[in-house]
């Protein structure tokens, strides 16, 4: 697996954008993960870069922020219009789903889903996250891009394996021209799940226990009062059951394989947004009250 730390791209602000190696060869993308450094939001901490309409912060701080992403992102300028403006962000309401909309022009209401396609220059298809992966497809010579929001929910329905197929659908791309980016997220070191998540995985993928990691939980008051937890059950006393860990990144990675996509196009973040909460919003770490980062993608006119 091509898994290497993302380049990054940092704005006279400290505002940065990592980028993966093998797309930022492509001249005609922009492409890249935003971070939480760098912004104007002080609901979660200081200097935030959210990116997501929440609660608890202003319209206008995410407004602004994301003004500055696109900047750092490189998504500015247009023909017929100044240099300075920016490309339209398009966004969906995710849903943890399956679903996946291609576009062509500015949508005229808001889209639900958890993909986004386009071959349609000057468009910035983005995805928000804050745990899930952000996954980046871009067909290398029939310049198309796609965005996808892969949460556990989203994997096991397979939308980055039917987002390659999509692109092929809408815009001819070939699996072997695919090059796919895997931004940071929860990693398999801190994403605990439970038992009901293994079982629909295994429902679905002849590979699925190879993406799941036990690990057998010790409890030092057992350890130390071992009569308190006296059971009928052989051997005689109550064990805790092994907790569970999902490779979110291994199981995309195989879908994309899947898929036709060659493994040597297949570059994945190391970074853990739960291990790294100073440096990416974590839902899991901050216990529900985080921003929102995104993912984002388009082409050049």
């Amino acid at each position: 697996m091509a898994t290497q730390a993302p380049s990054k791209k940092i704005s006279k602000t400290g505002l940065n954008v990592l980028q993966t190696r093998h797309l930022s060869t492509l001249p005609w993308l922009v492409h890249g993960f935003s971070a939480r450094v760098g912004g104007f939001s002080r609901a979660y901490g200081k200097a935030d870069l959210n990116l997501g309409f929440t609660n608890d912060d202003s319209r206008a701080t995410v407004e602004r922020n994301r003004e500055n992403f696109l900047r750092a992102a490189g998504a500015v300028g247009a023909p017929l219009k100044s240099r300075n403006a920016l490309w339209p962000l398009i966004t969906l309401r995710q849903i943890h789903s399956d679903v996946i909309r291609s576009v062509d022009s500015v949508p005229q209401e808001h889209l639900t889903g958890d993909g986004l396609i386009t071959a349609t220059p000057g468009l910035l298809l983005a995805i928000q996250t804050a745990d899930c992966l952000p996954v980046i497809l871009v067909d290398s010579k029939r310049h198309a891009v796609g965005v996808f929001h892969a949460g556990w929910r989203g994997t096991v329905k397979r939308i980055v394996e039917k987002g390659v197929g999509e692109m092929f659908r809408c815009f001819g791309a070939q699996a072997r021209d695919i090059k796919a980016a895997i931004g940071p997220g929860v990693q398999s070191c801190c994403y605990e799940v439970g038992e009901e998540v293994r079982t629909k995985f295994e429902s679905q993928f002849a590979y699925a226990a190879k993406l799941f990691r036990e690990v057998k939980d010790s409890d030092p008051v057992r350890e130390k009062y071992p009569l308190l937890f006296l059971t009928a059950r052989a051997p005689g006393h109550g064990e805790l059951p092994p907790k569970l860990f999902l490779d979110l990144v291994e199981a995309n990675r195989q879908q994309l394989l899947a898929a036709g996509v060659p493994k040597r196009n297949i570059e994945s973040s190391p970074l853990c947004t739960n291990c790294h909460p100073e440096l990416l919003f974590s839902y899991r770490a901050e216990k529900g009250k985080t921003g929102r980062m995104m993912g984002i993608a388009g082409i050049r006119r």
